[in-house]
């Protein structure tokens, strides 16, 4: 399996336990939200240990989800899950439409400017309600890029590795 194949992408976390059956409340990070079920086998990690399951299954409930393990049969065993992210492979993702890139195949890309200055490699992004922002980061300093298309990001070429932008180089 390739590198690319073999990288994991954080999904959801689970936040708690629902009755005595060994059902567990969880946040989905997937959109929609029930999307997470799709994406399987999960790899549930916790403290210092992980474990991949198959066979998941779950509904909304409210603002939030519940879902049923396999091997998972009571309140105790759910408890224990408690704070246990789910990851999943990125293979296990649908390829991303034209013009959508999912964030973990952005991060670790170097990023220019559109004169060819390099400003770094994408450490992470977040979300701020009016658009997404790439963190990049070099050996002095942290810059903070809008990720728009076409206005600040020029170009994403996911085969090189490499983003272009139109930004300050000084900002």
């Amino acid at each position: 399996m390739s590198a690319e194949a073999e990288r994991r992408v954080l999904v959801g976390r689970i936040v708690g336990v629902s009755g005595t059956a060994g059902a567990v409340k969880m946040e989905s990070w997937t959109s929609p939200r029930l999307q997470i079920f799709r994406y399987q086998p999960w790899i549930l990690k916790a403290g210092s240990g992980e474990r991949e399951i198959r066979g998941c299954r779950g509904r909304e409930q409210g603002k939030g989800m519940i879902a049923t393990l396999p091997g998972v049969d009571d309140r105790d065993q759910a408890a224990a899950l408690i704070g246990a992210e789910i990851w999943v492979l990125r293979s296990a993702l649908p390829a991303p439409k034209p013009g959508e890139y999912y964030w973990t195949d952005l991060e670790g890309m170097d990023v220019a400017t559109v004169d060819g200055v390099a400003l770094g490699q994408v450490s992470h992004l977040f979300a701020t309600g009016a658009n997404d922002v790439l963190v990049v980061r070099d050996a002095e300093r942290e810059r903070m890029i809008p990720f728009v298309l076409e206005q600040f990001v020029k170009q994403v070429d996911l085969d090189a590795r490499r983003l272009v932008v139109d930004w300050d180089p000084d900002f």
